[in-house]
């Protein structure tokens, strides 16, 4: 009979596992500093008229995932949409200040500063 397998046998086995596993096509990372609202709004800054799936590649989500950011990030005025044919042109309201009570004294601007140079 198999003996059930204990926290420190299934710990090492994930470890052994991820070892093996090719780091060209593993993500970068498990977390990031930034949330994908401040990443779909980096990428909608940096080429304003991307299409979502576009987004959604960069970012790494899925595109519904980037409709309801682009909806969050429009609703509460840190983004302008405007119809251009086709297409959505996107301008970020760069004067508008981060959201949180520690960065409240930061303007998005400061924050796209921080990540274009």
């Amino acid at each position: 009979m198999k003996q059930p397998a204990t926290r420190s046998s299934k710990v090492s086995t994930a470890k052994a596992s991820v070892a093996s596993v090719d780091k060209t096509s593993a993500p970068a990372a498990r977390w990031t500093f930034l949330t994908n609202h401040a990443h779909v709004l980096i990428a909608l800054d940096a080429n304003p008229d991307l299409v979502l799936r576009e987004v959604a590649v960069q970012v790494g989500i899925t595109e519904r995932a980037v409709q309801r950011i682009v909806q969050d990030l429009e609703e509460e005025g840190f983004i302008r949409r405007e119809k251009v044919g086709r297409k959505n042109h996107y301008e970020v309201l760069s004067d508008q200040t981060l959201r949180h009570p520690i960065e409240a004294h930061r303007t998005i601007g400061d924050l796209l500063q921080l990540i274009h140079g």
